[in-house]
């Protein structure tokens, strides 16, 4: 068990020591947050329960819930040391949460956990033992082992938790039985250096981790139930299902498709249907062709801005003045794309008369220009 040397401090005015330094945690507990106050306390409570005997500490990676989830952990911290709250501001996503609280640690293993109390925290230790042991590096917590269950799951949400995880075993060759678990362990010393080849973006940290180290991890399975949820409400939702989409074509095309560029194009897409439904509509009206075009064109520009930050830049989200500045540089950015669009498809065309080469061509040279720039200049991610 890894422990620091016993320390003490002595006033000069008798030998009463006053300050004593704790043992180093041998194991980390990340718990990422978002909108869970109602969980936390009793989730410590059980992992107390579960984790007697062991030097542990949990780390709790809030993405500023609205709820008072960060308050109620504090609160939970100033009366119990083993507890520790990352407070994350303008940013969010499970997998760049459940990285940052797993980098924060200095324990030899880290175990990574839902708040929502639906993971068994009694698994905790055995998954310990087995690391201990030196034959795996990494131990998942399965349902679908023999031993372990997703019965809880609702018929709809179980049809997805299967279909998702066929989909990652046979695209990615994972050779595991719940790829999609939420619930796992490792070595940190293994995690470490998969740190900086790993999305932030998405839900899926452990595909992630292990599409990463590219069979270098030793992995062992531990089966436990799912249980159902008690408070707060699921963050099962459409973006979910499109961050793993990203994520697979991300490590499939060696990050040449990131998870953000997917729902940017998916965004486009949705707006290319707006701007020709706007003009159909505004020809209706008898506007003359540039008229009608002007308007569909400003119309499928102000739905695309306000879709990409609802959803591909939620982590970044403008509001108030800033989402008014960040509309006027989209407006800016997007009249630069449909020059480069036009520019280049007339360049391919006048090169290679392929009218539906060119087009696509300069449509997705215009995306390529309105991504990157959209990225660094609205909404300011690196």
């Amino acid at each position: 068990m890894s422990q620091l040397a016993s320390m003490t401090q002595r006033s000069p005015e008798s030998n009463a020591p006053v300050q004593e330094i704790a043992r180093t945690p041998e194991l980390t507990v990340v718990v990422p947050t978002f909108k869970e106050s109602a969980n936390v306390a009793i989730l410590v409570e059980r992992l107390s329960a579960a984790l007697a005997g062991v030097a542990w500490e949990a780390v709790i990676v809030d993405d500023d819930s609205p709820d008072g989830t960060a308050d109620a952990v504090k609160a939970i911290a100033a009366i119990d040391p083993r507890v520790r709250c990352i407070r994350r501001v303008k940013r969010r996503g499970l997998a760049g949460a459940c990285i940052e609280g797993m980098l924060s640690s200095s324990a030899s293993y880290v175990a990574v956990m839902d708040a929502d109390l639906q993971h068994d925290e009694k698994l905790l230790p055995r998954m310990l033992a087995v690391l201990k042991g030196g034959e795996s590096d990494l131990v998942v917590g399965s349902r679908y082992v023999e031993g372990g269950s997703a019965a809880s799951f609702s018929r709809h949400r179980g049809f997805l938790s299967r279909a998702a995880t066929a989909i990652a075993r046979r695209w990615t060759h994972v050779q595991l039985s719940d790829p999609m678990s939420g619930f796992f362990m490792m070595r940190r010393a293994a995690f470490d250096p998969l740190a900086s080849e790993l999305q932030t973006q998405g839900f899926k940290i452990l595909l992630d981790i292990v599409i990463s180290a590219k069979g270098g991890l030793r992995i062992a399975e531990e089966p436990y139930v799912f249980a159902a949820r008690q408070h707060g409400e699921s963050k099962l939702d459409a973006q979910v299902g499109l961050d793993f989409i990203g994520l697979l074509l991300a490590k499939m095309t060696g990050g040449a498709v990131t998870p953000r560029f997917l729902s940017f194009a998916l965004v486009g897409t949705i707006g290319l249907g707006v701007h020709l439904a706007m003009l159909r509509g505004a020809l209706g009206f008898d506007f003359a062709f540039p008229q009608a075009q002007a308007l569909a064109t400003f119309i499928a520009m102000t739905g695309n801005f306000f879709l990409n930050n609802q959803l591909t830049y939620r982590d970044k989200r403008l509001s108030g003045g800033a989402a008014l500045r960040g509309l006027l540089s989209f407006y800016a950015i997007s009249a630069v794309g449909a020059l480069t669009n036009v520019g280049a498809a007339s360049w391919l065309y006048a090169y290679e008369q392929v009218w539906w080469l060119a087009g696509a061509s300069g449509a997705l040279m215009g995306a390529v220009w309105n991504y990157a720039m959209a990225t660094l200049l609205v909404w300011r991610v690196k």
